[in-house]
């Protein structure tokens, strides 16, 4: 997989960080500088971590394993769900549901409510309801599909969690985590590093910077499912 180049990455704004108050001590290795007040990523590190992480995001598909993406950014959510989409993934562009790895169970539970309901609407049979009854059902649906609807090809609990912003899902990966999910994803010049098994430095506020980035995780992770279907019918 081609990883896009120096100049390619500052036109897309990936080197931006925070301003030099707002830092997390342990980003200090991939800060370039600091200009006007503002952090400068280091994009020599930000290409070499990123050709490591893709090839591993590549290979984690390539042994059908299922990424989970999620990110409550406004800017990122259409970005997020487009791509989770393109590369068949489920995904979270709401607010994060408590308990969703800590406590799947119930939370397995409302998505299955949820399918049940929808194809009772889809197949009109919710049509055996009073209009009232109905009406109630529409509305949670609707509300549901907003919450949980990227959620439904879920089988059992994601391998990885894939968050464009460590920081802004800090909640999300602290209870992957716990539950000994595998979480990879970008880190500001305000991000805990830590939060993250693997990450590479990159600005997750800018729009070019959130499409360069997610859509490269996105290709590395169709071409590790095309291998891995490969294998799956030359087994057959």
């Amino acid at each position: 997989m081609e990883i896009p180049s120096i100049v390619d990455m500052l036109k897309a704004g990936v080197h931006f960080g925070h301003k030099t108050s707002r830092w997390y001590p342990k980003m200090e290795p991939y800060i370039f500088t600091q200009r006007s007040g503002i952090h400068v990523i280091n994009l020599e590190k930000t290409q070499d971590m990123l050709e490591d992480m893709l090839e591993h995001v590549r290979d984690l598909a390539a042994d059908g394993k299922q990424f989970l993406f999620v990110s409550t950014k406004p800017q990122a959510k259409q970005i997020v769900k487009d791509a989770a989409k393109e590369a068949e993934q489920p995904y979270l562009v709401e607010r994060w549901i408590g308990g969703l790895f800590t406590n799947y169970s119930e939370v397995e539970k409302s998505i299955d409510k949820y399918l049940d309901l929808r194809e009772q609407q889809e197949t009109g049979e919710l049509e055996k309801y009073p209009k009232k009854e109905q009406v109630e059902i529409a509305k949670y649906l609707e509300k549901k599909q907003k919450y949980i609807g990227g959620l439904t090809s879920l089988d059992g609990l994601p391998d990885v969690l894939f968050v464009p912003s460590v920081q802004k899902e800090k909640i999300a990966t602290k209870e992957a985590r716990k539950a000994g999910i595998e979480v990879v994803g970008f880190c500001d010049t305000n991000s805990n590093p830590k939060e993250a098994d693997m990450f590479v430095p990159a600005n997750d506020d800018a729009v070019k910077s959130i499409e360069m980035m997610v859509g490269l995780v996105k290709d590395a992770i169709i071409e590790g499912k095309e291998e891995y279907d490969k294998k799956e019918q030359a087994s057959e």
